[in-house]
């Protein structure tokens, strides 16, 4: 795909050696792992999954451990953390440099930057742009603990898109999902959970999560997560004209690469539809193309449409 170098404008921090990530006191071991996977959970099951997990902290460490950023005396309690050394606008040049991922992953957030603000104003809406936050293996972020087995995740308690740069290579060395377009289509995807922050279709379901079954819930962040594949494949038909030959494929591959079934059935042997919380591979699929096929965020809707 081509892309226009970033905007000097972007919200970019940078954690990458910094030897960060939070440190666990107080509660053991157990209790900091478990309280590190906070970010993870809330991203795939909402709040009512962040409730069983600090349930489980309660009821078998005896309450919440307590917790020290990088390092130091242990606090009274989780806190956001503050932003990042160098993050903040006019300061994104030197950490999109760092290498040839990092200059990409600029140009691919920078792109969906300009086209989701276009498109906000085109309806009228107030757009807040999001942060991009690299880190390397393990970091700190608006919702706790980053780690690079968590991959890319959007937090919505500080709008920032975390990305460890390696999840890339990942993606095409074990997932076969090579090309620009397969990076910048999972850049795209978690630009879609800020908008859907911005729209409060993300508060709407972790309310409705909060009140259902196990099953439920994860169906709903299935729908949740198909609409950021069409949200991403809404950017994609922004900019079609900077498309390449290969491009929508590279996308698709990756889609279907990251299906629930098809990560499933290669870690168990077996595939369990009632604990998918992405989508198959077939449905990522169909809405990242659905995006791609309408430029229309309005045909996003996977909350009334059957999937």
């Amino acid at each position: 795909m081509r892309l226009d170098d970033f905007d000097n404008d972007i919200e970019v921090g940078d954690q990458r050696g910094q030897g960060g990530g939070f440190g666990f006191g107080g509660g053991g071991g157990g209790g900091g792992l478990l309280l590190g996977l906070l970010p993870f959970v809330f991203s795939r099951f909402g709040c009512g999954g962040v409730a069983v997990l600090l349930a489980v902290l309660i009821f078998f460490g005896g309450g919440l451990p307590r917790l020290s950023v990088g390092g130091g005396a242990p606090d009274a309690g989780p806190v956001a953390s503050p932003p990042p050394a160098g993050s903040g606008q006019g300061g994104a040049a030197a950490a999109c440099r760092v290498d040839a991922a990092s200059k990409s992953a600029c140009d691919a957030f920078s792109s969906a930057n300009r086209t989701w603000r276009t498109l906000f104003r085109q309806a009228g809406e107030r757009y807040d742009p999001p942060s991009l936050q690299f880190y390397g293996g393990s970091g700190r972020s608006g919702c706790g603990a980053a780690q690079a087995a968590m991959g890319p995740f959007y937090c919505p308690g500080d709008q920032g898109i975390y990305l460890d740069t390696s999840f890339f290579d990942e993606l095409a060395n074990r997932f076969g999902a090579k090309g620009d377009f397969a990076a910048d289509y999972v850049i795209a995807h978690e630009f879609g959970h800020h908008i859907q922050n911005l729209l409060g279709t993300s508060d709407k379901v972790q309310r409705a999560q909060a009140r259902a079954s196990e099953r439920e819930g994860n169906a709903l962040s299935v729908r949740l997560e198909l609409q950021a594949d069409c949200y991403a494949g809404v950017w994609g038909a922004a900019n079609r004209d900077r498309l390449d030959p290969g491009d929508i494929e590279e996308g698709l591959t990756a889609a279907n690469a990251i299906g629930d079934d098809t990560l499933q059935r290669e870690a168990q042997g077996r595939v369990v539809p009632d604990s998918f919380t992405h989508g198959s591979s077939a449905d990522r699929m169909k809405w990242l193309k659905r995006g791609l096929d309408t430029g229309d965020p309005g045909k996003c809707d996977t909350f009334s449409e059957g999937i």
